[in-house]
């Protein structure tokens, strides 16, 4: 019945309006509400029915109003990307189209990429990238590395500063240097290695000038200069002897060097009186020869400023070369044999004698190098340090005219040989004519006095120390 209805209603709707178009009857809307119609009484056609129209058609109403006001934005954009889109479809299309062309190109492109940087060929560009990748990934190692000069030299430029008595820096920097070498071993193609070991060798350079000179210091202690050398040994192993009887090898002669250096500046230190004591020895020589020379030697006043002069010289020296040849023998520790022998020879020398080399045990030796053993630096050093000090007695002692002044010199010295004597370096008879003339008796009587008082009170002291009343 839909269908008559439909033909009955159609001369009614409204054709003149565009912007509501006939309803079709094949409309699923349409045919429903066609069929709703058949079902109502003809009354409620009257009565009901335009009202829930109208209700139906305010509410639709207020529902577009809504819709309208919240989409607003929606429908506005949508309405701009409509109006744009006939002029975004041929653009998209002969994009498409050039990218389709360019597509053969990327293709060739990319295989020309796979065969150029491919693994199984050699490449240079591959190689850098390699290598720095490489780099990418070890890159703090590499700062602990380039860093291992500068650590070396702040602990070496410590050391120095705070002194000699600093030992934790110095055994940082060695061990550092040991570091170092051990990467110059394993890697000695790197340059980078090579240039950070260079470095090192310098540092290491001024290390040694810094430990010399600490052997210079005037109060330097048996244990530091036991350290010192200990380090010198690590720093500068060619310095160290590798023969059997003379192990100090360069070693001994530089201790002793620098050590005579420092008796030698302490000894300059005393050149104020020394220069009073030029005075009174130019004095002596004027007298002597102008001929008004007192007859009473004992009564003249001159010599005063040579005697404080030689005093503190023979103090100075007695203190100064009793310490460091008893610091050289606990340092350098030589064989007993060796040891006995340059103790024998030096006496034999303070003798007047001569002494004859050890026989050779070992033939082959001899054969290689007749040299060997090479002797201890120590064997000649005390002579050298008697020579020191007979030098500067025969030059100064005979301004000292007093008798008991002479006297009292004369067993300093004695004290001081005596001293020397116990490492083996006794030297008492090689001053039996310092400041003496030959053809003097009295002063033959006063060095056999002053040796009689001398061996007398050595005796009463040994007495006393072995516990003999």
């Amino acid at each position: 019945m839909a269908d008559p209805l439909y033909e009955l209603l159609l001369p009614y709707f409204d054709k003149s309006t565009q912007a509501r178009p006939v309803p079709q009857v094949r409309d699923n809307v349409t045919a429903k509400y066609l069929s709703r119609l058949s079902t109502l009484p003809l009354a409620s056609l009257t009565t009901t029915e335009p009202q829930s129209l109208a209700q139906s058609s305010h509410s639709n109403l207020l529902s577009l109003q809504s819709l309208s006001a919240r989409s607003n934005a929606a429908l506005v954009a949508s309405a701009d990307h409509l109006s744009s889109l006939r002029s975004n479809l041929p653009k998209l299309a002969a994009s498409a189209q050039q990218l389709r062309n360019d597509i053969p190109k990327l293709d060739e492109a990319a295989v020309g990429f796979s065969e150029k940087y491919s693994r199984s060929t050699e490449n240079e560009v591959l190689d850098r990238r390699k290598k720095a990748l490489l780099m990418a990934r070890n890159v703090d190692r590499l700062s602990d590395i380039l860093d291992l000069p500068t650590l070396l030299s702040s602990a070496i430029s410590s050391s120095t500063a705070q002194g000699t008595t600093t030992t934790g820096n110095y055994a940082s920097a060695l061990d550092l240097y040991s570091h170092i070498k051990r990467l110059h071993l394993l890697y000695q193609n790197s340059e980078l290695v090579s240039s950070i070991y260079k470095q090192t060798e310098e540092a290491m350079q001024e290390m040694t000038s810094s430990l010399i000179s600490s052997l210079r210091s005037q109060n330097i202690k048996l244990a530091a200069g036991m350290r010192t050398i200990g380090w010198l040994r690590r720093v500068a192993p060619e310095l160290d002897g590798s023969g059997i009887v003379n192990r100090e090898g360069s070693l001994g002669a530089l201790f002793l060097v620098c050590r005579l250096t420092t008796l030698v500046s302490m000894l300059s230190a005393l050149d104020p009186l020394r220069d009073l004591a030029d005075q009174e020895t130019a004095i002596r020589l004027r007298d002597i020869k102008s001929g008004t020379i007192s007859s009473t030697k004992d009564a003249w006043s001159h010599g005063q400023q040579t005697e404080r002069y030689l005093k503190r010289y023979i103090e100075i020296f007695r203190e100064q070369s009793f310490g460091i040849i008893s610091m050289y023998r606990s340092i350098f520790p030589s064989a007993p044999d060796a040891m006995a022998s340059d103790e024998m020879a030096l006496k034999m020398k303070t003798l007047g004698l001569k002494s004859q080399p050890a026989r050779q045990t070992n033939g082959m030796s001899q054969v290689q190098d007749p040299l060997n053993p090479l002797p201890s630096a120590l064997a000649t050093f005390p002579l050298h340090l008697v020579g020191l000090l007979s030098v500067t007695l025969r030059q100064y002692l005979p301004n000292v005219r007093d008798k008991s002044s002479r006297e009292s010199l004369l067993t300093q010295v004695l004290y001081c040989a005596g001293s020397l004597g116990r490492l083996g370096g006794d030297f008492s008879l090689l001053l039996a004519d310092l400041g003496v003339d030959d053809d003097s008796e009295d002063d033959n009587e006063e060095w056999a006095a002053v040796m009689k008082k001398h061996r007398i009170l050595a005796g009463k002291l040994e007495k006393m120390a072995s516990g003999i009343t």
